[in-house]
């Protein structure tokens, strides 16, 4: 008879150092994701100006589809048999974007956002060499997904900033 508690050994054809390291680059994704997110979703109701209607919406759009995101993610590490950070202690060690301090102006507002796209986009790319390198086909489809995503929305925010 198995013990109840007795873990599970995982083999999707990716060996434990690798798996390891995969997540904790997915890991670091996720808390930028997660800071991105929050920080989209505070511009969202903070906003005011002329712009105000046009940046609500567009606003609105990203923090929804970064909030997807994060789930994917999650899920990823999960999948990987790791457990996901899910705390704000934990984001705020692993996150490369600084918070807001205050409520910026719409076009600063608009500045920090391209800059936090970035950042994950850069995230993204850096977790993705560990996962081609392991074979690791989904978490290089992910990470792609997440690339084309956050660099074109990067691309409009700037476009606005022109």
């Amino acid at each position: 008879m198995a013990k109840k508690n007795a873990a599970v050994q995982i083999d999707i054809g990716i060996n434990d150092k690798d798996r390891k390291k995969i997540a904790e680059g997915l890991s670091r994704l996720l808390a930028d994701t997660y800071t991105l997110y929050l920080k989209t979703h505070n511009f969202h109701w903070n906003v005011t100006g002329p712009m105000f209607n046009t940046l609500h919406l567009m606003f609105e759009g990203q923090y929804t589809e970064l909030a997807l995101a994060v789930d994917a993610i999650a899920e990823r590490i999960r999948a990987l048999g790791v457990h996901a950070p899910g705390s704000y202690k934990d984001f705020a060690k692993l996150s490369s974007i600084p918070e807001a301090d205050g409520v910026p102006a719409a076009e600063e507002m608009i500045r920090q956002l391209v800059q936090g796209q970035e950042a994950v986009a850069r995230t993204a790319r850096d977790v993705f060499a560990a996962a081609d390198a392991a074979n690791d086909q989904p978490t290089a489809d992910l990470l792609t997904q997440r690339l084309q995503t956050h660099e074109k929305t990067a691309w409009m925010l700037r476009s606005m900033l022109a």
